[in-house]
């Protein structure tokens, strides 16, 4: 559990993704380590945030945190993705990686947890497969190029 004020409870979870700029395969088996090593410091460092898990493919990534209230996400989340893009960048090269614009976010219950980590700790296979989880993969290019539509 998170240390939040002696006045407040939470257990506030979500399930964040993004995509590489234009959908590349960016997150080669070089970058991925390290990619995943900064965002795993990245938010051990940042209070209010705490790290549950992480996955991806070569063109995205899932990201499994608890977050006290305080916590604005739209904001979080873009430091993190400047912050990563910007360290891979300078560790493997100019434009190495780029992020597409804007992200998806899905809530979910503590008693989730198991699955979800089995899912988001497994993308590659899920994928490879094709038994991908439609809400937590929602967000890419199905968001960049179709209208925006009710999604409740």
């Amino acid at each position: 559990m998170l240390s939040t004020s002696s006045h407040v409870f939470s257990e506030l979870y979500v399930h964040l993704n993004w995509h590489t700029k234009n959908d590349l395969p960016m997150l080669d088996l070089n970058l991925e380590p390290v990619l995943f090593e900064y965002i795993r410091n990245y938010c051990e460092k940042c209070k209010g945030i705490g790290f549950r898990g992480i996955g991806g493919t070569s063109d995205h990534i899932h990201l499994l945190i608890q977050f006290e209230p305080f916590i604005c996400l739209a904001d979080w989340v873009g430091k993190i993705k400047g912050g990563s893009s910007h360290e891979m960048n300078e560790n493997f090269g100019s434009d190495r990686l780029q992020w597409q614009r804007g992200y998806g976010e899905v809530s979910f219950a503590k008693h989730d947890m198991p699955r979800l980590l089995g899912y988001v700790e497994n993308q590659k296979e899920h994928h490879r497969k094709a038994k991908v989880n439609r809400t937590l993969e929602l967000f890419g290019t199905y968001m960049e190029n179709e209208p925006q539509q009710d999604l409740i």
